[in-house]
């Protein structure tokens, strides 16, 4: 009697086309061919276009917002595992706990930088102003406004995907670059007191992108969640 090869032969192409991220409790926020769930700024909206299954980040100042039906569009508690590619001078970011905003840098939420040669010496792996991590080129000093480790280069390398882990679990934050730990922050009472973003603060909110400027792409190929 022959063994029937069908069952197996659906077992494979199963395997062949399930989601190249799929991971368990992490439902993927970008499908990889549209925007859909998303909506940028009214600044440069066009800064954000998908091409082979990536999302390009490239053109003026704006920023592209979570507003799918995921969790009600809202997250406090998570992990968010983002995977990125910096290209020469790019310089982008990832936020949390933010909400829509027309125009502008997001006045609510924090943000965690990408950014492995731009000239702002704020890299990949801060918690932008309030735990940086830092490569300073010829002449610069250390930025103020929070605490800053300086390094030699930023954990991330132009031209090269990386993972970005981002966990929120009550007041603590944890960002992780390829596995390692950059910043373990717990927020103080009140956030970290910032007089220039008084929004700066854990509480609830969305995801939102950055295009910083139009000498600047950067490509993202995941955006996955785990409410917690």
């Amino acid at each position: 009697m022959r063994t029937p090869i069908l069952p197996a032969l659906v077992a494979t192409l199963a395997l062949s086309f399930a989601p190249a991220f799929a991971e368990e409790g992490f439902v993927e926020l970008f499908n990889g061919k549209t925007l859909e769930g998303w909506t940028p700024s009214s600044e440069n909206p066009e800064s954000f276009s998908v091409a082979d299954g990536v999302l390009v980040v490239k053109g003026g100042k704006s920023h592209l917002f979570y507003t799918g039906e995921v969790n009600g569009g809202k997250f406090k508690d998570f992990e968010l595992k983002v995977r990125a590619k910096t290209f020469p001078g790019a310089n982008s970011g990832v936020y949390f706990h933010t909400v829509l905003q027309a125009e502008g840098w997001p006045d609510q939420g924090y943000e965690c930088q990408v950014n492995s040669t731009h000239k702002d010496p704020k890299k990949t792996g801060s918690l932008y102003g309030v735990k940086n991590i830092v490569a300073l080129a010829e002449g610069q000093e250390v930025p103020k406004g929070g605490d800053s480790e300086v390094r030699e280069k930023a954990p991330s390398t132009d031209g090269e995907w990386f993972d970005y882990h981002i966990t929120v679990q009550g007041k603590r934050i944890v960002i992780r670059v390829n596995g390692e730990v950059t910043v373990d922050y717990t927020e103080s009472e009140g956030g970290p007191g910032d007089a220039n973003f008084p929004g700066r603060k854990l509480g609830e909110g969305t995801f939102a992108i950055q295009a910083h400027d139009p000498d600047s792409e950067v490509h993202y190929e995941r955006f996955a969640v785990k409410p917690l």
